[in-house]
């Protein structure tokens, strides 16, 4: 029988390390050569030298890639998806300690002339010698590790289930490789005649609270939208300030009801989101004047349980026209006061009836020329190009001034959950009575990952409508930003998250408990794969 290359602890100790060394910081040279380093790693494994067309790098984009390795068992369809990515958070906050950052067993060393610098927790865990420190070393490089592991000891032992690992860049910005990999999915599925039987990340364990030691699998991963809006007034000079009406005034009325609201909060299964955060407010114009600001923005951050996009545009457009009804009930008091005339009344409208006005008015040929000169530029992201847009839609159609125009700006996760599913109680089942009994950890389920993941984009469950108001209402759909929703509909199976156990991920101080990231998990997920795979076992 072939040796195995990471069948041991300290084997998969040493591929982490490795790993953690390529850098892949999201939108750099390192994340567009990583996963052409992963398969180049596999490439040295016996089965995939028999058989190199089931090891395949994909296009996702700007140069970035994603990789598919796919281990088969000629007697079996059911097929297991091992889903990682591979791109980290940059790595500013270790200040001098930087070069070391992603050299986990050097680090790990140093912090100890640097313990003082460390928070409490972090102290203890180091002295303990139970944790290894680094970028990448929790989220989510030892779940890739893993992964290799799994697929390498399945093929040389012939484990009758198919496997095949999936892992992706720009987890970390706009899930732009997991998007990109939903069509290879169902390529591969029609390819290899493969039934998906589950979708198990290795997304690292979280603690729910201070001091909290249990280990927790998640049956589901929580959404993410970001509803935006741009307010749009009317300008003025300073030594005339009633002439107009400024931006921030108006957006002042929104984000005061748009933050901690809790009509935008879930509750589902005894778990709750967290509650609705503005993530950025800001001017839109690029230099000072003293001509009053008439054109600004703001993108507010809503966690998703249930809630489609839908509910959530119809949400925010209720507390939009509130917050509209109330700016125009106090700029009217303050006009009335001054014994001034108001320049107008603010109006809330969505993004897809600005563009409709605007295509009435100039035609779509306009329309499209704006968008395709926004997107023309190399410096903004998503969510810039989404406010610019428009914002040059609204300059050409000042008549609908003083407005909120409401919109969306990407990324957008929606959620998943498997709770109900028989499949994922047997392997919670299986997991919690396997992890008590052999290594006394208490293990718990959580129904929605907290973390956000790449989860979301797979499983997807709708009636068709729910996704359309994120279509219609985000300014780059169909140029530099889509969801495959219809092609994400077709990948039926349960998701499920077991990872490692870790602290502090995107933080100067992330770890990784090895005891469970090298023994314990590693040794779970492969009882939990061979249980589903056994022909004792059979899912109705």
């Amino acid at each position: 029988m072939e040796q195995l290359r990471w069948g041991t602890p300290d084997k998969l100790r040493g591929l982490l390390c490795e790993l953690v060394s390529w850098h892949s910081m999201t939108l750099t040279e390192g994340e567009r050569e990583f996963s052409g380093k992963v398969q180049a790693k596999l490439k040295e494994l016996q089965y995939f030298r028999d058989n190199p067309n089931k090891l395949e790098l994909n296009e996702a984009d700007l140069g970035r890639r994603f990789l598919t390795a796919l281990y088969t068992h000629k007697e079996v369809k059911d097929t297991i998806v091992l889903i990682s990515h591979f791109d980290t958070v940059n790595t500013e906050e270790y200040g001098d300690l930087q070069p070391f950052a992603y050299q986990p067993e050097e680090l790990t060393k140093l912090l100890f002339d640097r313990i003082d610098e460390l928070h409490d927790d972090a102290q203890v865990d180091l002295l303990s010698g139970q944790y290894l420190f680094g970028r990448g070393t929790m989220d989510m490089k030892m779940g890739l590790a893993m992964h290799m592991g799994l697929l390498e000891k399945a093929a040389v032992e012939k484990w009758p289930i198919n496997l095949l690992l999936l892992t992706v860049p720009d987890e970390e910005v706009n899930s732009s490789g997991m998007r990109a990999a939903i069509p290879k999915l169902l390529e591969l599925k029609e390819e290899h005649c493969l039934h998906y039987k589950l979708f198990l990340n290795g997304e690292p364990v979280f603690t729910q609270e201070p001091g909290d030691r249990s280990y927790y699998i998640y049956s589901g991963s929580i959404g993410k939208i970001m509803p935006s809006a741009l307010f749009y007034g009317k300008e003025t000079h300073v030594g005339e300030p009633l002439s107009g009406i400024t931006a921030p005034y108006i957006a002042s009325f929104l984000t005061q009801r748009m933050e901690w609201n809790l009509s935008l909060q879930e509750n589902v299964m005894g778990e709750s989101t967290p509650l609705p955060v503005t993530l950025q407010q800001k001017d839109l114009r690029l230099e000072y004047s003293v001509q009053t600001p008439y054109r600004s923005a703001a993108l507010y951050n809503v966690f998703l349980m249930k809630q489609k996009a839908e509910e959530i545009m119809e949400k925010f457009e209720i507390i939009a026209q509130e917050a509209a009804i109330a700016c125009n009930q106090s700029y009217q008091g303050v006009c009335l006061k001054q014994s001034v005339k108001p320049v107008g009344v603010v109006r809330v409208m969505r993004f897809e009836d600005l563009q409709s006005h605007a295509i009435r008015k100039f035609g779509r040929e306009f329309v499209e020329k704006v968008k395709t000169e926004v997107q023309a530029n190399s410096n903004w992201d998503d969510r810039e190009k989404s406010l610019r847009i428009t914002d040059s839609l609204m300059i050409e159609c000042q008549e609908l001034a003083p407005a909120i125009v409401l919109m969306f700006a990407p990324p957008y996760y929606p959620a998943v959950n498997s709770s109900d599913e028989h499949l994922v109680n047997k392997c919670v089942k299986y997991v919690r009575e396997k992890g008590l009994e052999k290594f006394a950890l208490p293990v718990k389920q959580v129904h929605y990952f907290n973390g956000i993941s790449d989860l979301s984009y797979v499983n997807y469950q709708d009636d068709g409508k729910g996704w359309t108001a994120f279509k219609d209402n985000t300014p780059v759909w169909g140029s530099s930003y889509t969801i495959p929703f219809d092609e994400m509909a077709k990948l039926q199976a349960p998701v499920l998250n077991v990872g490692p156990f870790g602290k502090d991920a995107h933080k100067r101080t992330e770890r990784l408990h090895m005891k469970n990231a090298f023994e314990e998990v590693p040794f779970l997920v492969e009882g939990m794969i061979k249980m589903i795979s056994s022909s004792m076992y059979k899912i109705p």
